[in-house]
């Protein structure tokens, strides 16, 4: 199980994150599969490494930093270097190359409380410990 729990979790963040740009945009592109899965991990690793006394608004907060870094990297990757064009936040103010922007930074934030919530769950069930949270 220990080898199958990151493609696992790789996986479920993937889809979910398809299907939410579905929801929002009405389209998406396979790279976001990888993007999503990628993000969702990594933020679910936070209390893998940090203690669970952390709470869950700092928690988010590194979140949203990583799936902006994700973005950002990702961005100069598939929009900027192979020209995909998937996304462009140049209309959307404070953005950065057109790649990353405050206002989804923002929305990382509340988006990863849910991936932090959901990846304790998901590695409960696979036999981690149980999750235990604290606001502020």
């Amino acid at each position: 199980m220990k080898v199958a729990r990151p493609l696992v979790l790789i996986v479920t963040g993937g889809l979910l994150y398809l299907e939410i740009e579905m929801l929002f945009r009405g389209r998406t592109h396979w790279t976001m599969f990888i993007v999503g899965g990628i993000c969702f991990y990594l933020v679910g690793l936070v209390n893998e490494i940090i203690p669970w006394e952390m709470p869950l608004c700092k928690q988010c907060a590194i979140g949203a930093c990583i799936i902006t870094a994700i973005e950002f990297l990702s961005g100069c990757i598939i929009n900027l270097w192979l020209g995909w064009n998937v996304w462009d936040y140049s209309e959307m103010p404070l953005n950065v190359l057109g790649q990353i922007c405050i206002p989804f930074s923002v929305a990382w934030y509340f988006l990863s409380l849910a991936a932090i919530i959901l990846d304790d769950y998901l590695r409960y069930l696979m036999g981690k410990e149980k999750p235990r949270y604290s606001l502020f």
